[in-house]
């Protein structure tokens, strides 16, 4: 099989929009800053009765947490990605390599125009608190991401806890950022991604980066990161917020298993201890509504105290990670044109910056 990805050249990405926007004059605050819609409200709701009561109780041990993980790979079936986008599998042992890398497993996300006219790519890491779901799962966010930016999205297949515990996905997500950069994906062209735990990841993948000296990426994006994972943060927060679906309490039990018998002790965990010094330009997500929001603001304090270029977006009323829902509401849509609008940006940037030193 052909692991190459798309050959870059430089190209003007023109975004796909699957929908107009609202006009300033309708209403002039931003999209994140408007009150939700009757559709955000009638789903939020129905998930705070059907599901959350089901994800509140669920335990903290493998054999329940497998069987999830296997319901949840079933029902991810039934979401068909748009036919505007071809998923393609890839599987690479790096055999050929001098160093000692890890095997590459996920998919590629691609559109016909991205496929050929591509200047960089998107490494996405998907969410499911590092015990469930997979690059299948998220096909609603990745196929999303490929048609408004034009970009091909790679979605590395990580090892999930309590088999691998941590740091087994982050030493996947970093040998997948190499992967990209032995093909020839120029940093300044790929934006690292990711929802949940997978935006842990994702910061902590651009954490690493950073403390290796590996090549700077052109950005980060984080959708409802999860930033604590000893949970004291959303704990606190779980008295007060109305958040839908997230239960801290549950998170906590699963957090054990994440981090297996080496507890909580890797500094690469907490986020908000790093240095963050000289990172790439942060958006974060977050949802007005759950648990993790006051993570989220700690998060972007630290990287704005550091002296780095981050733009917070609290989505009022909306819930954790609603960017899947983007084809249900008008929020989780307006939402990643929001995040198009970032990748264009900082590729653009990087792209321009590369020419300057070349």
């Amino acid at each position: 099989m052909d692991t190459r990805p798309p050959a870059p050249q430089p190209a003007e990405v023109t975004p796909l929009p699957l929908s107009a926007p609202p006009t300033p004059e309708a209403d002039p605050r931003k999209p994140h800053e408007r009150r939700p819609s009757a559709r955000s409200l009638l789903v939020t709701g129905a998930l705070r009765l059907g599901a959350r009561p089901f994800i509140h109780l669920v335990p903290g041990h493998a054999r329940t947490l497998r069987t999830a993980r296997t319901t949840v790979d079933a029902a991810s079936l039934l979401m068909r990605p748009t036919s505007r986008v071809h998923i393609r599998p890839l599987v690479d042992p790096r055999v050929e390599t001098d160093r000692a890398e890890r095997p590459v497993a996920g998919e590629w996300v691609v559109t016909r125009e991205g496929e050929r006219t591509a200047s960089g790519a998107i490494l996405y890491l998907h969410g499911g608190a590092y015990v469930v779901c997979s690059p299948r799962t998220h096909r609603p966010i990745t196929s999303r991401l490929a048609l408004d930016t034009g970009l091909p999205v790679l979605v590395p297949r990580y090892r999930l806890a309590p088999e691998n515990p941590f740091p087994a996905p982050l030493e996947d997500a970093v040998a997948a950022y190499r992967w990209l950069l032995d093909r020839g994906v120029p940093a300044s062209g790929i934006v690292i991604a990711g929802d949940s735990a997978g935006g842990h990841l994702a910061a902590a993948l651009t954490g690493e980066i950073l403390r290796t000296g590996l090549p700077r990426p052109a950005g980060t994006v984080l959708f409802s990161p999860w930033v604590d994972l000893t949970c004291e943060m959303s704990t606190r927060a779980q008295r007060r917020a109305r958040d839908p679906y997230i239960s801290a309490y549950a998170a906590r039990r699963v957090a054990r298993l994440v981090v297996g018998p080496a507890g909580f002790d890797d500094p690469r965990l907490a986020l908000l201890a790093s240095p963050w010094t000289d990172a790439p330009p942060i958006l974060i997500q977050v949802g007005g509504a759950e648990v993790l929001r006051p993570e989220a603001e700690a998060l972007a304090e630290a990287l704005t105290r550091a002296g780095n270029d981050c733009e917070l977006q609290v989505w009022k009323g909306q819930m954790h990670v609603f960017q899947i829902l983007n084809r249900v509401l008008p929020e989780a849509s307006a939402a990643m044109r929001e995040t198009a609008r970032f990748v264009r940006r900082v590729v653009a940037a990087g792209t321009t910056a590369t020419e300057a030193v070349a």
